[in-house]
């Protein structure tokens, strides 16, 4: 059971700063989705909680009750130690030639291994097991660049399933995926946080998957954070509205008692168009 904890991180590229003094909170068996405009600093956030870059103020720190509750900064652990404890699935992932889709998988285990590749007890049911849950079963010995780029993206994901951490980030996690494979996938990552008790955060685009996986939403723009919260205190029609430029209307969906959005484009608020007829 492990909590991922990000205080007050400010964040640069190339001499400017991009995220603003952010804190956000990973706990045991909760999914916090990051929403926010193209440029808000949802990627580079979970970036530099995931150790990938390097905040220029803050911390970020891990908390296990394994140990007692003791706080660790998540720089003073070597790579694989952090990496048996967090895992990311970023938006970009080599295509690997002449490698199968269980080969990629394995990869998830390199944290649990001991110098010379040994020692890892219970690994290859792990492999297994991410395989299933990720509904790759029958593509498994098929060579990856052979896959679809939404096929990629599974492998990708049960690579870090197998990695087996308590805090898994997800970057994007649902582009290249169809309708089915998105639903699929954000059904599974309720699941890990319901069933294993993983802190999840991912960044999503879709406001109401968001609304529709998370316990919590952490709203961006410009590198701040907004608002942090339950889907229904975030979510708000004035807040969507002010933050992404265009008017969102926001309702409850009837069928899950989440906040459902709407995007209100020019066009949707023309007079319908009459049709003649011959």
């Amino acid at each position: 059971m492990t909590s991922i904890d990000a205080r007050k991180l400010t964040v640069a590229y190339g001499g400017d700063d991009v995220v603003h003094g952010a804190s956000l909170t990973l706990r045991p068996g909760e999914v916090t989705a990051l929403v926010g405009p193209n440029g808000s600093g949802k990627s580079t956030l979970l970036r530099a909680i995931a150790r990938l870059h390097r905040a220029r103020l803050g911390d970020v720190r891990l908390r296990e009750s394994a140990d007692g509750g003791t706080d660790v900064d998540c720089l003073a652990l070597t790579a694989k130690a952090f990496a048996r404890r967090v895992a990311l699935l970023g938006q970009d992932r080599p295509t690997p030639g002449g490698l199968r889709v269980r080969d990629v998988v394995e990869f998830g285990r390199y944290p649990h291994r001991g110098r010379f590749g040994g020692g890892d007890p219970g690994g290859a049911d792990e492999i297994a097991h991410a395989i299933e849950l990720t509904g790759l079963t029958p593509l498994a010995d098929r060579p990856v660049d052979q896959l679809s780029g939404g096929q990629r993206q599974r492998v990708w994901l049960a690579s870090c399933l197998a990695q087996q951490t308590g805090v898994l980030l997800l970057d994007e996690p649902t582009t290249y995926l169809d309708l089915r494979y998105q639903v699929e996938l954000l059904d599974l990552v309720r699941d890990l946080a319901d069933d294993r008790g993983i802190a999840v955060g991912v960044v999503l685009h879709d406001l109401d998957q968001a609304a529709a996986v998370a316990d919590r939403v952490t709203l961006l723009s410009a590198g701040d954070v907004l608002a942090d919260g339950t889907p229904e205190a975030v979510l708000t029609a004035d807040r969507l509205t002010a933050v992404y430029g265009i008017r969102i209307d926001v309702d409850t969906d009837p069928a899950t008692g989440r906040p459902r959005t709407r995007a209100v484009g020019r066009h949707h608020t023309r007079p319908e168009r009459l049709r003649s007829t011959s």
